[in-house]
């Protein structure tokens, strides 16, 4: 019976702590804009990360509007085959919309008056899509839109968060700003696109190393970044590293 009694107890504790947890986490109450660049990894958004971004902003309280820009897609990727498909076009935002489940407006209309932070996913589409950045690397161009909305948060003192390849949206738009895409040697393919970093420094960006569960805040600038599918690992590492990178968001934007 004691032990009975002890059992009961433990397990009390325990979901007494589990439940101040998720309500501490479940306070922010802050106002999240995040940015898509379309829909699958070669050519748009990876999934898995904008999945882990909204979780992890539902999960702190956060109120999330999705945008992307009414755009034509750099090209169409057979994601099976991981080729071109010829004589295609997508529109990102109608792509984007299908992660949105409909509910996603145009980046022309984002205002940082109605937000507290931004948050990009990556995926090729931040490479291809929101910046020539597969194409161009080190010379390439941001979007209008992007360029608007990065530098209207810097000026504004709110937050960034950004994750896998987008990082280098920020390191072209925001002079000396520093940011983390994981590791700067390839270490057998664990960091297949650690040469990312040598363009990184070459737009004037520093580059910290950092392991793909944590996130890497430049508190000057208030950019959070964060390596995700950077890495070749786990998909619950790269889950955790988001997180690390969402909760850091959510504490700079003071809510």
């Amino acid at each position: 019976m004691f032990a009975l009694r002890s059992l009961f107890r433990s397990a009390h504790i325990g979901y007494a702590a589990a439940a101040q947890f998720h309500a501490t986490s479940n306070c922010s109450g802050a106002k999240v804009a995040v940015v898509l660049s379309g829909c699958g990894v070669y050519d748009g958004t990876e999934i898995h990360e904008a999945s882990a971004i909204l979780v992890h902003l539902s999960r702190g309280g956060a109120e999330v509007q999705m945008f992307a820009p009414d755009v034509s897609q750099m090209h169409v990727i057979d994601h099976g085959k991981g080729q071109p498909v010829e004589n295609e076009s997508r529109n990102v935002l109608s792509e984007s919309a299908r992660i949105a489940r409909g509910n996603i407006t145009d980046l022309a209309k984002l205002n940082v008056s109605n937000h507290d932070a931004v948050i990009f996913p990556g995926g090729f589409g931040a490479a291809k899509n929101l910046s020539t950045f597969a194409i161009d690397g080190k010379d390439c161009k941001v979007i209008k839109e992007v360029e608007r909305v990065l530098k209207d948060f810097h000026k504004a003192r709110k937050p960034v968060g950004l994750c896998c390849i987008s990082p280098v949206l920020a390191a072209k738009v925001l002079p000396g700003v520093d940011v983390t895409v994981g590791h700067e040697e390839e270490e057998g393919g664990k960091w297949p696109y650690a040469g990312t970093t040598q363009a990184i420094t070459a737009l004037g960006a520093k580059h910290t190393v950092k392991e793909v569960t944590e996130a890497h805040v430049d508190r000057k600038n208030k950019v959070v970044t964060t390596p995700a599918f950077m890495c070749e690992t786990k998909l619950h590492l790269i889950f955790d590293g988001i997180g690390a990178m969402v909760r850091d968001v959510l504490k700079l934007s003071g809510k």
